[in-house]
Formats: C-alpha cells, sequence, structure tokens
C-alpha cells in the first residue's frame, strides 16, 4: 500500500508544476482583471520555443526562452485587451487558435509531424538518504521545477496580500476607477499582470518540454491550459486555493497513470479512452461542484475607459 501511495505522490509532484505555473499565471492576469482564456496557447507557444531553443543551448536558458515566447503570446492579448479594449474571451480564443495552427505548421515544417528531436531534460535533484524512505522519498528525484512549484504559491499570496503592488493589482480587478483616483496607471498595472501571466504560462509549458517530456509534441499542451483556468475558478482566484486545485487535478492525471500501469487487468473493464479522460472529467466535476461560489474580481473582462468615471 505504501509503495502505491509513494508513486502516486510521486506521479503527481512530477505533473504538477506546468500545471501550477499555468494557473498562477491565469490568476495573476485575472485578479488584475484581465480574463486569460488563453492560457493554452501561451503554454504552447512556450513548450515549443523551449524544446526548440534547447536544441542549440543549454536547457536551463531553453525554460528562460519558453517563458519570454509565453510573454510574447501575452504582449499580443495586451495590446488587444487594454489597449483596443477587444472582448477579452475572444481575444483569448484566437490566441489559442493561432498558437494550435502556428505551432503544428512549424513543427511539420522544421522536424516532421512526431514532434522535435530529443532534447536534454532539466536534471533531477536526488538526495540518497531519503530516496528510500517511505513517501517523504517522493519528495526528492525531481527537477527544479517542482520545488519551485511549491514554493511559488506561497510568494505569490504575499505579494498579493501583504505588498501595496499585490493590492494594487487585486484594486485595478475589483474597481479600477478608484485605482486611478490615487493617481496610479490603471493600463499600466494591468500590463505588468498579463505580461507576469505570460511569463508563468510560458514557464508552464517549457517545463512540459523540458522536464516532463523530452520535447515538444503535436498536442502540447493537451488541454493542460484550460485545466489551468478551471483550478483557478476551483481556487477561488487565490494563489493558495488554486494551487491546491492544481495539485488535485495533476494527483487525477498521475492515478490514470498508475491504474494503466499498476492494474493492467482495469483496462478489460474499462475503455482506455475512459481512462485518458479521467483528468478532464474530475475537472468537470469540479466546476459543477463549484457552481456559482466564485469570487471573480468585481471588474474582470471589463476594459478600462477613463471617460467613464
Amino acid at each position: 500500500m505504501l509503495e502505491v501511495l509513494h508513486s502516486l505522490l510521486f506521479s503527481t509532484l512530477d505533473a504538477a508544476p506546468a500545471l501550477v505555473f499555468a494557473t498562477l499565471g491565469a490568476m495573476l492576469s485575472e485578479r488584475a482583471g484581465v480574463v486569460s482564456v488563453g492560457v493554452e496557447g501561451m503554454m504552447r507557444t512556450g513548450a515549443f520555443c523551449a524544446a526548440v531553443a534547447a536544441l542549440a543551448m543549454p536547457t536551463p536558458l531553453a525554460v528562460l526562452v519558453g517563458m519570454v515566447a509565453g510573454a510574447g503570446l501575452a504582449a499580443v492579448h495586451g495590446f488587444l485587451s487594454i489597449r483596443w479594449r477587444s472582448d477579452q474571451v475572444v481575444s483569448g480564443m484566437a490566441l489559442n487558435l493561432v498558437a494550435m495552427a502556428g505551432g503544428t505548421f512549424l513543427l511539420e515544417s522544421l522536424f516532421g509531424p512526431n514532434g522535435t528531436p530529443a532534447i536534454t531534460q532539466l536534471s533531477r535533484w536526488n538526495v540518497p538518504t531519503l530516496a528510500h524512505v517511505p513517501l517523504l522519498g517522493a519528495l526528492v528525484g525531481h527537477a527544479a521545477p517542482t520545488y519551485l512549484a511549491l514554493l511559488l504559491p506561497v510568494l505569490f499570496h504575499v505579494l498579493l496580500t501583504r505588498t501595496p503592488l499585490g493590492l494594487r493589482l487585486r484594486a485595478v480587478g475589483d474597481k479600477p476607477h478608484a485605482v486611478a483616483t490615487l493617481g496610479l496607471s490603471v493600463s499600466g498595472l494591468r500590463w505588468a499582470a498579463v505580461l507576469g501571466g505570460g511569463l508563468m504560462a510560458g514557464l508552464g509549458g517549457a517545463v512540459l518540454s523540458t522536464a516532463v517530456l523530452d520535447r515538444f509534441e503535436q498536442h502540447t499542451p493537451a488541454g493542460l491550459g484550460f485545466m489551468a483556468l478551471a483550478a483557478m475558478v476551483f481556487g477561488r482566484w487565490t494563489p493558495l486555493g488554486a494551487f491546491a486545485a492544481a495539485l488535485f487535478f495533476a494527483f487525477g492525471n498521475a492515478l490514470r497513470i498508475g491504474l494503466a500501469s499498476s492494474a493492467p487487468w482495469l483496462l478489460e473493464l474499462v475503455p482506455q479512452g475512459f481512462l485518458l479522460a479521467l483528468p478532464y472529467l474530475l475537472t468537470l466535476l469540479v466546476l459543477a461542484l463549484q457552481g456559482q461560489r466564485g469570487h471573480a474580481p468585481a471588474a474582470l473582462g471589463t476594459p478600462y475607459e477613463q471617460e467613464s468615471r
């Protein structure tokens, strides 16, 4: 029994970072009032650029390239949503479609339909004295993003609740006109949140191709961006709540893998497609249970118009 729990915990921690980073990125943008439907496209862009960059440079630097690529796509979203006051949901979905089509075109043009060549994965950190300790040993043997994913939610919580910048970001998502009366730039704060969210989403995508996988594949990130949005909603737009929800969804993915490997007889009773859909079914179940109990920022999705003050 302990071996099964150890395996599930290890797989959950391995799968969680990409989802945690994307969830925190979406939360940061939406707390400032800008809908982040395009997080799936930002993850895909970050994953592709990181995988390609890793063919020519050290993998840690390639991860930074993926982050910048995610922020670049977020800048397009910010330009449309903040500068031109476009519909933020439509803008985000358009970015997802562009990233999907553009990534597929570039992948097949440069490398073929089967994915990029294998790259050097991020190195894993091992502590031999802990590796064989039941359950506790599941905390070692992961790449650096896993430990960063455990730390960042706490830092984001402190940022949003204990610092002037965080309080201003929250205020601009609830009452932007009140923020403007203080002489602060509503657009500047929203731009900072959108670009920061893009960096985090790009990091999530980069982790997929450099730590979880060792390449960029055709279907990356396979809906994780939309799962991140669900985790953000279930976590009520808070860093710690979103982190817990992301861990829950990562556990669903680990459970799917664990059931398929440790109980192959189950495939004779349950269609394999059901197991593949298990994380997404959990996402739908959570959203159904959440209902209307969320606490979205009051000005979420509403373009700021100074003349309407």
